[in-house]
């Protein structure tokens, strides 16, 4: 259980820096109307509410989560029916908050975690700020635009571990992994069942796809944007709404997200 909740951490940080380093691009979807992928993200990026959503594994409740942005702040302050004015951006760009906490497999003890994305009012990445708290180990991501590395710590009983990393190694998420685990790794990737990329092979390119469709909250179906790419070999899904609230998100592992309205399946 230690190994997969290891996996799951680098998972989850070599995904936040792909998306970061995503360009825009969109492609044909079976369900619904390919769209611009920049413009769900500039969506996401000027929600006026907070997206407040409850994590699930296998069905199980284990824990909460919430994005925030600091034009939602700001309109929370001015008047949340209203467009948010163009002056919320010139000067200090975007702003966004992640934080929560949830269970882990069987582990009793709670994962915590808190970042801050920053960005410039043309809605290109400045720097990110990311500190994962379970049991006695401390996990922080630190990266600046401009430098083109971002800074990895991780403390805990066992040890510590500190690395720079380059973007480029971000692209090979196997041999990220190589890197941080060693010898590690192949039996890793066993356990979770996931394919085992050469480390030499090319990078795995994280390609986003955005489409408008509907889905359904609570019993009325409702336009939303849905966001999908592949991490591993395995699906992931992001539905938002029109207003750039984030509704339901589905990762690997039976792991997902969704607000409190959203129907039961």
């Amino acid at each position: 259980m230690a190994a997969r909740l290891t996996f799951f951490i680098i998972a989850a940080f070599w995904l936040t820096m792909n998306v970061l380093l995503w360009r825009a691009e969109f492609g044909s979807h079976d369900s619904g109307t390919p769209v611009p992928v920049d413009l769900v993200w500039q969506k996401i990026l000027t929600a006026p509410d907070a997206s407040s959503l409850n994590v699930y594994q296998n069905g199980k409740r284990t824990g909460y989560c919430e994005l925030s942005t600091s034009v939602g702040q700001e309109m929370a302050a001015v008047d949340a029916d209203q467009p948010p004015p163009d002056g919320l951006v010139k000067k200090a760009g975007y702003q966004v908050r992640l934080s929560g906490n949830f269970a882990f497999g069987e582990f009793t003890n709670r994962l915590k975690f808190d970042g801050r994305l920053r960005f410039s009012a043309a809605r290109e990445w400045r720097e990110v700020n990311l500190k994962i708290n379970f049991h006695q180990a401390v996990v922080e991501i630190h990266s600046l635009a401009t430098n083109q590395m971002v800074h990895l710590k991780i403390n805990s009983d066992g040890g510590g571990l500190e690395r720079d990393l380059t973007f480029a190694d971000l692209q090979n998420p196997t041999a990220l992994i190589h890197a941080l685990l060693g010898n590690a790794t192949d039996s890793l990737f066993g356990m979770m069942d996931l394919p085992a990329f050469a480390t030499g092979s090319a990078a795995q390119k994280l390609e986003w796809r955005a489409s408008r469709t509907r889905v359904k909250i609570g019993t009325e179906p409702v336009p939303a944007y849905r966001l999908e790419t592949s991490v591993l070999g395995r699906s992931v899904r992001m539905d938002i709404s029109t207003l750039g609230e984030i509704l339901r998100v589905e990762l690997p592992g039976n792991i997902s997200a969704r607000i409190d309205e959203w129907s039961k399946p």
